[in-house]
């Protein structure tokens, strides 16, 4: 995986486990498809969700530990 590619799926890792934090969207369970979002790579430019998927499988990981300072 580039490291353009790793970044944007690092940075909706964040936002998935932001939203999930904040209790403000549905739980998703195993299988389910994430809702689509909007958010900017590292360059600047907005990357939606359903464009990476059209390209084929996203992997959707998190390391919760990493976010606590532990």
């Amino acid at each position: 995986m580039n490291t353009t590619r790793r970044a944007i799926v690092g940075a909706l890792v964040a936002v998935l486990v932001g939203i999930t934090l904040t209790g403000t969207a549905a739980a998703l369970q195993v299988g389910d498809k994430a809702p689509d979002f909007t958010m900017s790579n590292p360059d600047g430019k907005p990357v939606k969700l359903s464009e990476l998927t059209a390209k084929g499988p996203v992997v959707i990981y998190t390391f919760i530990q990493a976010f606590t300072g532990t």
